[in-house]
């Protein structure tokens, strides 16, 4: 049953973050697969001007006053604060494509409010049966000498590729992070923990499962913990972590990709370039599109409602991320900042992807990303 956000909460948030000045493993085994619908044509490139600071953060206070009461609304799956067409600061009502509009605002508060129809939000999922191989775990690894994310990789693996708990199928190893003399490899709970059924010490495969990992040859770490999803009471962070050794896991991308994160990571603002290098593909380039977003999101279990999220959009039409994705860090994109870590991907809609803000990752975790 859905709860909406509670005050302890947004106190939580509050005391957390500021606002800046200036974010798929596949189903467990024998679950149909559940994926947003994509849109129909690829999108024009975006001319971005983003709202200023202030207008932000009053835009929020509205958003956060009414998203209550807009969750309601049986076509609603989330708010967040954006910007419009002309550059404004703007309340985003995201709306399930086959509900009804009647009843949503065009403003609030004097505010602009712009509704996207962006379906069901999911943490994405494949089913094994999918494949044409059949079952998991059937998949011969390539030969390749260059193998690509989904594939083996030598050892130490890179970030990036095809990663997961022994019983799920794949998602991806997001990056490599560090608490003192240990060293971990990040991910999405419902990657690494198999939503909320793993156990300390239970294996993590590379390539997954899904992709030709076996148990227990293809072992890179051991779940060490993991952030329970809950399904009553709002969440922030989808995320684990598997102890691993920097023999077996490296702190670099395929090639292709964008290398190492930094380790210094930066709060999400509208209109911020990013990039990502996922298990399905492979590296994407997009922009925030809203940050502050209360949305649900579709799991195996039930829906999960997670707050202060991010919300990314591609650059062109190309999709950002694809099922198998998940747990892909989400980075920025150019500029004096680049490849500072922002996010941690781990849910679609149409059109949108949805990032955990990787500070609150760190924190959930007690981690610090392993970068240069």
């Amino acid at each position: 049953m859905r709860r909406l956000l509670t005050p302890f909460i947004a106190a939580l948030l509050a005391a957390i973050f500021s606002l800046p000045s200036a974010a798929e493993p596949l189903l467990p085994r024998g679950l149909e697969a559940v994926e947003a619908v994509q849109p129909d044509a690829p999108a024009a490139p975006v001319t971005r001007q983003a709202p200023s600071a202030d207008s932000v953060s009053a835009a929020i206070v509205v958003q956060e006053r009414h998203t209550d009461a807009l969750m309601k609304h049986p076509s609603v799956q989330g708010t967040a604060v954006g910007w419009g067409p002309d550059g404004e600061a703007v309340i985003k009502i995201y709306r399930s494509s086959e509900a009804s509009a009647a009843g949503l605002p065009e403003t609030l508060d004097g505010t602009p409010v712009v509704i996207e129809d962006v379906g069901k939000i999911y943490a994405q999922y494949v089913a094994c049966e999918d494949r044409e191989e059949g079952s998991c775990g059937q998949v011969v690894a390539s030969a390749d000498p260059e193998p690509g994310p989904t594939e083996w990789q030598p050892r130490p693996v890179p970030i990036g590729v095809s990663a997961g708990h022994v019983d799920i199928t794949a998602g991806t190893l997001g990056c490599r992070v560090t608490s003192g003399c240990h060293t971990y490899a990040l991910s999405n709970a419902h990657v690494f923990a198999d939503e909320n059924a793993g156990q300390v010490s239970d294996l993590i495969l590379q390539p997954g499962p899904y992709d030709g990992g076996i148990d227990p040859d293809d072992a890179i770490g051991l779940l060490d913990n993991s952030i329970e999803i809950s399904f009553t009471s709002p969440n922030v962070v989808d995320a684990a972590i598997a102890a691993v050794s920097t023999s077996g896991v490296g702190h670099s991308t395929l090639s292709d990709g964008y290398g190492r994160p930094r380790a210094a990571t930066i709060s999400a603002a509208v209109s911020m370039d990013v990039m990502k290098y996922g298990r399905t593909s492979s590296m994407t380039h997009g922009y925030i599109d809203a940050i502050n977003a209360s949305i649900w999101v579709e799991y195996t279990a039930d829906d999960a409602l997670f707050v202060n999220q991010i919300i990314i959009k591609p650059d062109t039409g190309a999709d950002f991320s694809r099922p198998g994705d998940s747990g892909s860090l989400v980075v920025v994109d150019g500029g004096t900042n680049d490849r500072r870590p922002v996010g941690l991907l781990f849910a679609s809609g149409t059109g949108i992807s949805v990032a955990n803000p990787i500070a609150l990752v760190t924190t959930a975790l007690g981690v610090i990303i392993d970068g240069d």
